[in-house]
């Protein structure tokens, strides 16, 4: 039967694993999959427990994409949940997926540097599956991977799998005057529910989905009045029309044009979306998709349409800068708000562990992800760094078979030898208990 996930001797002797950092859900289900294929993998966690991001966002949260498409690799999300899985079951789901799985956990362990390992460290390290010197011998690998972590650990893998997640640090842009901002400035990551703003005057500064939905959230949580600073107008979705969720449509579309795309998304919203430019939140200019591609997700509607139209929530020109207690817009105004969140995004906040390797973009996201591995840096995978309007859970359950698959193939793991893993819990796909 399924255990309490094993924290392992880091002085084994077995063969060198496959090292995951992170265990949200890209991680687990990584390490799920690889496991399944006869791969032994380490998911290491700077937190003391799994979904550590999950358990930080706000109570309010719900997944935006359905259960059914939701699920990770080998265990389905149960009925009891909902069709909108909200942010506890979600943590619940991830708890029970380690355990189930009896993955190899290591928590409160940070990774810190990541670094490829000296060829001597290699040498004559056999790992039983595939003969001759080193991990890499009969696929190419190399020496395999250094990981520096803290308490002064170097723990080396035959390969890496980097699964820190796509909301990491959260990003404050540098306004002038943030620093003697008489009111309260945090970032949504601080943010948990509306009480602490009751009866107070609160800008939200962001339109994405994170920014929109805590303006409803303190909205209907009794802010005395609720702004939302707009730079650029969003693209809103309804989460679901007719029974039919927006995912479903992502699905479909994304392999289109995205000039195709971009006709279909106008046409779609001008009979699902009402026209809110009288509330001062006009329709985009810029295509659906294009907006996409550019890494901006359309907002889900959650409640926004309504509180614009009713008024409780007030749509303002971007923030520009503050002056003591005054928030300075762009279209040259000047409120006095109570309080401001800023819902500005994440930086993937992989600098320090891999920007020396060369594998980064100009924007601090990696080169490659999936199955495909920088070619710098042979061994070194990514998994959750993307947010596609497909879903992000899907993408992580699909990436996680496919560089497991790529990594048995590349560390000479054998069928045989899967079969011959006995000790592996069966992953065919089933609920955590009983349908409803």
């Amino acid at each position: 039967m399924p255990g309490v996930p094993a924290a392992p001797d880091m002085s084994s002797t077995q063969p060198r694993p496959v090292y995951v950092i992170g265990a949200g859900p890209g991680g687990l289900a990584v390490a799920a999959a690889l496991r399944a294929r006869g791969v032994r993998a380490v998911v290491v966690e700077k937190s003391d427990g799994v979904g550590a991001s999950w358990r930080g966002h706000y109570a309010r949260l719900h997944l935006h994409t359905t259960r059914r498409l939701s699920a990770l690799p080998g265990l389905a999300i149960p009925r009891r949940f909902g069709r909108w899985v909200s942010r506890d079951d979600v943590v619940r789901y991830l708890e029970k997926y380690a355990e189930f799985h009896e993955l190899e956990l290591v928590t409160g362990v940070e990774v810190t540097r990541i670094e490829r390992a000296p060829a001597a460290a290699g040498a004559g390290d056999g790992d039983g599956d595939g003969g001759g010197a080193g991990d890499g011998a009969a696929a190419g690998e190399g020496p395999g991977w250094l990981l520096h972590a803290s308490g002064g650990r170097v723990l080396a893998g035959r390969a890496v799998v980097v699964a820190t997640g796509f909301n990491h640090t959260p990003r404050l842009p540098d306004w002038p005057g943030r620093d003697t901002y008489t009111g309260a400035l945090a970032h949504a990551a601080a943010y948990r529910d509306p009480k602490p703003y009751e009866g107070r005057d609160v800008l939200v500064v962001g339109a994405g989905n994170t920014g929109a939905e805590i303006a409803v959230d303190l909205a209907e949580g009794g802010a005395a009045r609720v702004r939302l600073a707009v730079r650029t107008a969003p693209h809103i979705v309804r989460r679901s029309t007719a029974g039919w969720p927006a995912q479903r449509t992502g699905i479909l579309v994304r392999r289109l044009p995205v000039r195709l795309v971009d006709r279909l998304g106008a046409l779609t919203a001008k009979v699902s979306v009402p026209d809110l430019t009288a509330y001062g939140l006009p329709r985009p200019e810029s295509g659906l998709y294009s907006r996409v591609r550019q890494g901006a997700i359309p907002v889900q509607d959650v409640g926004l349409i309504a509180a614009v139209r009713a008024g409780t929530v007030e749509p303002v020109a971007a923030v520009e800068a503050f002056d003591g207690a005054e928030v300075v817009l762009a279209d040259g105004s000047r409120i006095t708000p109570d309080a401001v969140v800023a819902a500005t995004g994440y930086r993937r906040g992989l600098e320090g562990l891999i920007g020396h390797l060369d594998v980064l973009d100009e924007r601090g996201r990696p080169l490659a992800h999936g199955r495909r591995t920088p070619a710098q840096a042979p061994g070194l995978y990514f998994t959750g760094f993307t947010n596609p309007i497909s879903g992000m859970f899907r993408e992580m359950a699909l990436d996680a078979e496919k560089i497991a698959k790529a990594l048995a193939r590349r560390l000479g793991v054998r069928a045989e030898a899967r079969r011959a893993a006995a000790h592996l819990p069966d992953t065919g796909l089933r609920p955590v208990d009983p349908p409803a």
